[in-house]
């Protein structure tokens, strides 16, 4: 089937395609980003809430726990986004690192929270400036700087970590550490996309979430794979020694889980935990450390969940956009190529499956792909008793 056809919004906004940061006060980078945001979405009809889920944000610990020795806050945590996300999708693991009594920071990665032809023509490199702006600015408060990264945001989390000896542990969901080889050839589109321009998209999908972009460039699948590249070249030189949390699905169909068990073993400390959502746990490598592994069942049938899902991680069942009786829902595999199952999938979405959009699962019947974790409760738990351990 032919593309449907490009819109404005497949089109740069020249707002949002590098690190605008510079050396602002974390404070005023998150003004700039909010004005920057409020131009690109000017005559939305949630403006304001649009605004409010694309913007970076800060948070301080309460009351009662210890400040640092050196610093304001004892500990730290930055939080960055996926690709196409916004980091509305960190707004639950910033409030629970808030109540663990860290300073908490998120940033708007370059190319996100405007419009899916911001993705066009920027650069890794624009990603990894803005994620170490956000460190360098967290290590001015705190004595104890740690990141967090969801996806893509975890792959720039542990590169940047590489470079800075200030970092001194890792949280990473849904890592993008590695991804499929076809990504490597995704701007070759550019021999012919001057004639054709929607050859520089993967996906031309309705983006009616104001969250994340639906719609997917070409430049970010090509962008994505050359930061694992370069990511696996400095894993081959330093080896990383600080303590890692991973969390991810085993049916995840965006990036390859199986990495995380290699990376686990051999780039992290013995500390370092590694949650996963399974539907088979015979199939995990009976040679993994089992004190470093916890295997999580993610079959809810009441609920009709078939798996967990790569974009069902980071957020809990009550979330008001993605949760259970949240505002939007995830049939865009359907668009547009099965327009009766999408249809059909907006008529009656209590009747659907949920789950990863894995061959299997499509086969069960019509399918939402799963946006919040119902094990998000346990999940913080495993994060507790890591942060616990930590020295």
């Amino acid at each position: 089937m032919a593309k449907p056809p490009l819109e404005k919004r497949h089109q740069p906004s020249g707002l949002n395609s590098s690190f605008n940061g510079d050396r602002l006060v974390f404070a005023d980078y998150v003004a700039r980003n909010r004005n920057m945001l409020r131009r690109a979405h000017a005559g939305a009809a949630d403006l304001e809430k649009i605004v409010d889920g694309n913007t970076p944000f800060e948070l301080q610990p309460p009351p009662g726990f210890s400040p640092g020795q050196q610093k304001p806050y004892r500990r730290g945590v930055l939080l960055t986004h996926g690709l196409s996300d916004s980091p509305y999708s960190m707004r639950h693991l910033a409030a629970f690192f808030q109540q663990n009594g860290f300073r908490v920071m998120t940033v708007l990665l370059p190319g996100h929270g405007t419009q899916p032809g911001d993705l066009l023509d920027v650069t890794w490199q624009e990603w990894a400036k803005t994620v170490a702006y956000g460190a360098y600015k967290l290590a001015e408060e705190v004595d104890e700087v740690y990141l967090a990264g969801y996806s893509t945001g975890a792959t720039l989390s542990v590169y940047h970590s590489l470079r800075d000896s200030r970092v001194r542990g890792l949280f990473l969901f849904s890592p993008a550490l590695k991804i499929t080889r076809r990504a490597a050839f995704a701007n070759l589109h550019k021999l012919y996309s001057w004639l054709i321009p929607s050859a520089r998209w993967v996906d031309i999908k309705p983006d009616l979430d104001i969250y994340k972009y639906e719609s997917f460039t070409r430049n970010a699948a090509a962008q994505t794979y050359a930061l694992t590249r370069e990511l696996g070249r400095k894993l081959q030189e330093h080896r990383l020694d600080i303590p890692v949390f991973i969390a991810a699905s085993a049916d995840d169909m965006t990036v390859k889980t199986s990495v995380i068990f290699e990376f686990t073993k051999h780039a992290c400390p013995p500390s370092s935990r590694v949650v996963i959502y399974t539907t088979e746990p015979e199939k995990f490598p009976r040679d993994f450390p089992a004190d470093k592994l916890e295997l999580v069942n993610s079959v809810f049938p009441a609920q009709k969940i078939l798996s967990s899902a790569h974009t069902a991680i980071v957020l809990p069942p009550e979330d008001r956009h993605y949760g259970i009786n949240g505002e939007y829902s995830n049939y865009m595999h359907y668009y547009p190529d099965d327009m009766e199952k999408y249809a059909a999938c907006l008529e009656h979405p209590e009747q659907d499956f949920q789950g990863e959009i894995t061959e299997k699962n499509l086969e069960a019947g019509i399918l939402r792909r799963l946006m919040y974790n119902p094990n998000f409760a346990a999940l913080k738990v495993s994060m507790q008793r890591f942060i616990d351990q930590l020295p």
